[in-house]
Order: structure tokens, then sequence, then C-alpha cells
């Protein structure tokens, strides 16, 4: 399949994901960790990102985000990865590349799979059996979405927003929703969307984009799934 030029209206969330060279170690220690969240926190404000939800992992990194200016997430991630790629080499007295291409993204329909993006995302470190809940895990949003951590990074979106009315309400009812695994159906389309630059949502959203912007965000000829399910412990 050849690759699709990459699609990013202003307003519409994604769903970014980064990944080591050869799946290669990105984060070595927390101090890494910190780095690269304050260059996030910098990049992102500059560049007039919204972040939703995030996660670190040793060899890769999630993000939920919605641009507010054009080419404010590919922006953003370049002046990111070049700003983490000096510390890391210099750190540890390599040189060369340090990620897997370019950065992966997939447009978001925001009503039906705003929230699972959200549960797909801080789930990671369950899914890896790091942790055994996703509050143990200490470098992902689900402290912040859940727990009321507070952090500069984060932007609440207005689909959690209206989980409830008050900061309660939201964390209990955003718990909830982590009560079950994402279905395996809906976790393989999560992942082959964003690696094959696809956006994910149902068959009318698609044809949205594609009218919107000219360019194609979907597979020839493939199917979506239809409903989104929470009952496949499997993930």
């Amino acid at each position: 399949m050849a690759r699709l030029i990459r699609v990013a209206p202003v307003g519409m969330p994604q769903h970014i994901i980064q990944r080591g060279n050869n799946r290669q170690v990105c984060f070595v220690s927390e101090e890494d960790m910190v780095a690269y969240v304050g260059w996030l926190k910098k990049y992102s404000k500059e560049n007039e990102v919204a972040i939703h939800a995030w996660v670190f992992m040793t060899n890769h990194v999630h993000l939920l985000c919605t641009p507010r200016r054009s080419g404010g997430i590919s922006k953003m991630m370049q002046s990111l990865g070049r700003s983490y790629v000096r510390y890391f080499n210099f750190t540890y007295k390599r040189s060369g590349t340090l990620w897997e291409g370019r950065y992966k993204a997939s447009l978001v329909q925001t009503e039906q799979y705003l929230l699972e993006l959200y549960r797909y995302i801080e789930l990671n470190p369950v899914r890896a059996k790091m942790v055994l809940e996703p509050g143990d895990y200490t470098w992902s949003s689900y402290q912040c979405n859940a727990l009321g951590k507070q952090s500069e990074l984060l932007t609440a979106h207005e689909v959690y927003l209206a989980l409830g009315g008050n900061e309660e309400i939201r964390r209990s009812r955003y718990r909830d929703l982590f009560r079950a695994h994402v279905d395996f159906r809906l976790l393989e389309e999560i992942r082959h969307c964003v690696h094959r630059g696809l956006a994910i949502g149902h068959e009318r959203f698609i044809e949205q984009i594609e009218a919107l912007t000219g360019q194609r965000v979907s597979a020839n000829k493939r199917g979506r799934p239809k409903g989104v399910k929470h009952n496949n412990p499997k993930s």
C-alpha cells in the first residue's frame, strides 16, 4: 500500500504513535521521560496542540491530541523529535537516528471513538503486563483523567468534560470505562489505522473527511466495525 498523504484538519483529534528505530529503547530512565515531557509541554504550547491522553512506554509513545492551528502537530513532533534525539545521543554517547521514521497518525471520529482511544492508550501498560491496573503506571495520563493528578500537559477534550457536571463525577464515570478491556476487534482496527495512516470512524465520517480534504484516509474496500463492544477481556 502506498503511503497516504498526511491529513490533519484543525480541530480534529489524532492518535499519534512514534517508535524507537527497530523497536529499540528510547527511554532508559525516568530522567529521560521527564526530559521528553518537558519538551512535549513546550512544543505543544508553541504549536497550539491540545494533548488529551498519553503513554510513554520503553520503546514507543502514544498521544491523543487536537491541533488548534494548521500544521501544529507536524511542527510539534519535528521539534520534539530533534530536541529529544540530541539529548538522548549526548546522554548515552551515541549517534544517529533514534526514531523509526516519521511518526504515525490516525484521525479519530470524536463521537464514537474518542473515549475508546483514551482507553486504548492508557491501557497499554496493562496489556504489556507492566502493571495490573492503569493507575499503577506513572507515565500515562490515566492518573490525571481518572484520579485527578494535575499536569500542565493535559487539556481535557469536550467529550471527556461531557462525562459529568463536575470533576468527581467525570472521574468516576471515566474509571467505569476501564472496567473492561478494549474489544479485540476494535484493538486491531485502531492498530491498523494508525500504522497505515488511516482515519478511524464510521463510513460517513470517512466520506466527509475525504470530501473535505480531497485525500484518501481509508483502505480500499475495507470493512469497519459496525459498533463498539466492551466485553472482550483479551487485549
